[in-house]
């Protein structure tokens, strides 16, 4: 059974930055894709960023783009999501994701999901 724990959120003010972490147990394949969703309430939980599972791949949300940086370190079993230059609309909670499938926007494509950390920005 794969569990996705994320850590690193908290509360900082505009402009600043975060980074949350993801750390997989169990077994996966080696093509793992990860993601980061995040949902803010009373919305829908939309993409962030995705990663292939070399790390040689990367796509990120026109929101977010420029501002955040997804990686993974594999021998740690952990993704990683820099977030700099933080904005009031990127309140939320954020979840990181795995799956075989290929790398996707959807979350439906996500079959893994960690319990989310929430991320709050002041301004």
């Amino acid at each position: 059974q794969v569990q996705l724990v994320e850590s690193g959120g908290g509360s900082v003010q505009a402009g600043g930055s975060l980074r949350l972490a993801c750390t997989v147990s169990g077994r996966t394949f080696s093509t793992y894709y990860m993601a980061w969703f995040r949902q803010a309430p009373g919305k829908d939980r939309e993409f962030v960023a995705c990663i292939s599972w070399s790390g040689a791949i990367t796509y990120y949300s026109d929101s977010v783009k420029g501002r955040f940086t997804i990686s993974r370190d594999n021998a740690q079993n952990t993704v990683y999501l820099r977030m700099n230059s933080l904005k009031p609309e990127d309140t939320a909670v954020y979840y990181c994701a795995g799956g075989r499938t290929a790398l996707s926007r959807t979350p439906h494509e996500y079959v893994d999901w960690g319990q989310g950390t929430q991320v709050i920005v002041s301004s």
